[in-house]
């Protein structure tokens, strides 16, 4: 699974990468972030934003809750993984 960030300031720096910020993230996983300065990327990537939002939905809490009792127990189970994801 591939869950990078991408950070966008003033339309001109970019920041992207896998690395959180958490211990984890900061000290044992090898995480990389990427800096970019330049307008026409920056762009690139906000471009590339919004092509991704128009093909994405808004999940309601009513339908997050009414999700299978497989995805909650799997959810749960995950959770209990927390410190070690």
């Amino acid at each position: 699974m591939y869950h990078p960030k991408l950070l966008i300031v003033d339309d001109v720096w970019s920041s992207f990468g896998s690395a959180n910020l958490d211990q984890r993230s900061l000290r044992l996983n090898d995480e990389a972030t990427l800096n970019v300065y330049g307008k026409d990327f920056a762009k690139t990537q906000v471009d590339l934003f919004n092509q991704d939002l128009q093909r994405s939905r808004q999940i309601s809490f009513e339908e997050w809750q009414a999700r299978p009792l497989l995805d909650k127990l799997t959810d749960w189970f995950a959770s209990r993984l927390g410190s070690q994801l």
